[in-house]
């Protein structure tokens, strides 16, 4: 699929051109020319006043396939992917059966091939998320997981969570931390504050989350493992990641979009639409997240795409599942935080690969076309008609939002979205 792309602002700090306007020149997959101006007789799109950018890149990101289709499948989840932006997807264990052998790995591979969108099945920590005995890590990592985590829930046991950081070592995989102690969090559903009180509800403790950071910290400072916390919320948080980081300590972490927008006051009208783990916090929390990265302590961020069928999530809130539909929101949500352009770029589309130690996305002449094309001005309307994904549990779903993507390049494939 050849492409001309016409006086776009290039954001791309491994570029040559970055920040820089210029044409790009697309063919059989690859760059063939960057330059001031640029003629050719293929599919030209007029990118005067937009950016573009290596494609998206997500760290957490949940479909159903294996065995909860009926929530998303790879080709729901993949399209909504490309309508938002990402060229890239790591995908959350979370399935039935759950990603624990090399078998689940390899179907994921295989059934994602020829795709747009890249596709990397992460593999559990524990056999069958039960976190009693570590899972096939090696077999899995042979076979193309890049990292390890149980997903939504916390390995609970410190010994466990002790050998899989020593574990991986050998082979340098990661280990993704979802930080929760749910001795602490029990069965609650909101964040513990003014909020819960209000509302009678019993909340779950920012400590639940920081005592769990605070321990994988000290796991890895003890093992000398990397780590990586996933959709971290609260101020502490961004706390003890920062003073690990000035230590020295080889840690990252990643916040969901939504949690740098909302907070725990969008509960009072029991919308199920708002019920996700880790739960909306307070202002001040999402103020600390936003400066978190902008100071560098939070190093991307992430969809949390979780879909569910209207069933689970159409109920009272008590009974609700957690979770949002994000793939298509997520950058318009960061977008609509403030932080600068280049520092999106950053966080949603170079340091997810770094992290997961995946080949970069260069836009430069000879390199692999991955891009997105994207305009920060242009308006948008998300409605059930453009809504990609199988599942429709989100709360932007009727809102105008701002920030659009336009196009998304990878493999040799082309996909636009609808300018309606």
């Amino acid at each position: 699929m050849n492409l001309l792309i016409k006086s776009a602002t290039i954001i791309d700090p491994n570029s040559p051109f970055h920040q820089k306007v210029a044409d790009i020149l697309i063919e059989k997959g690859h760059i063939s020319s960057i330059a001031s101006n640029i003629d050719a007789d293929v599919e030209t799109v007029d990118a005067k006043g937009k950016y573009v950018s290596p494609g998206f890149f997500d760290l957490n990101c949940n479909i159903g396939e294996l065995g909860l289709e009926t929530k998303e499948d790879l080709q729901t989840g993949t399209k909504a992917a490309m309508a938002g932006g990402f060229t890239g997807l790591a995908l959350m264990p979370n399935t039935q059966p759950p990603v624990h052998s090399k078998a689940e790995v390899e179907y994921l591979l295989n059934r994602a091939k020829n795709n747009l969108v890249d596709v990397y099945p992460m593999g559990t920590i524990s056999h069958k998320r039960d976190g009693k005995d570590l899972a096939e890590m090696y077999d899995m990592f042979l076979s193309g997981a890049k990292a390890f985590t149980d997903g939504n829930r916390p390995v609970q046991d410190a010994g466990l969570m002790e050998r899989a950081l020593l574990y991986t070592q050998g082979f340098d995989a990661l280990i993704l931390s979802y930080p929760e102690d749910t001795a602490i969090a029990g069965k609650a559903k909101v964040h513990e504050g003014e909020v819960s009180t209000l509302l009678g509800m019993k909340g779950i403790p920012s400590l639940a989350e920081e005592l769990m950071i605070a321990r994988d910290l000290y796991l890895a400072e003890y093992t000398g493992s990397k780590i990586h916390f996933s959709t971290i919320s609260t101020e502490r948080s961004v706390e003890l990641i920062k003073e690990a980081k000035r230590k020295g300590l080889k840690v990252t972490c990643d916040v969901a979009a939504h949690h740098l927008l909302l907070t725990d006051e969008a509960l009072t009208g029991f919308d199920s639409q708002y019920k996700v783990k880790p739960p909306l916090r307070t202002q001040k929390d999402v103020k600390a997240l936003i400066k978190g990265l902008k100071d560098g302590t939070i190093d991307a961020i992430v969809s949390q795409h979780t879909p569910h069928e209207v069933e689970f999530k159409d109920v009272e809130f008590e009974v609700a599942e957690f979770g949002m539909i994000a793939l298509q929101t997520a950058f318009s949500t960061a977008l609509s935080t403030g932080l600068d352009i280049n520092l999106l770029v950053e966080k949603l589309a170079i340091n997810p690969r770094t992290i997961l130690n995946v080949e970069p996305a260069v836009i430069a002449e000879g390199s692999k076309a991955n891009l997105t094309l994207f305009d920060v001005d242009a308006e948008w309307e998300y409605t059930r008609k453009n809504n990609q994904s199988k599942s429709y549990n989100s709360p932007f779903i009727g809102q105008n939002l701002k920030g659009k993507v336009m196009l998304v390049y990878n493999n040799n494939h082309l996909f636009k979205t609808k300018t309606t």
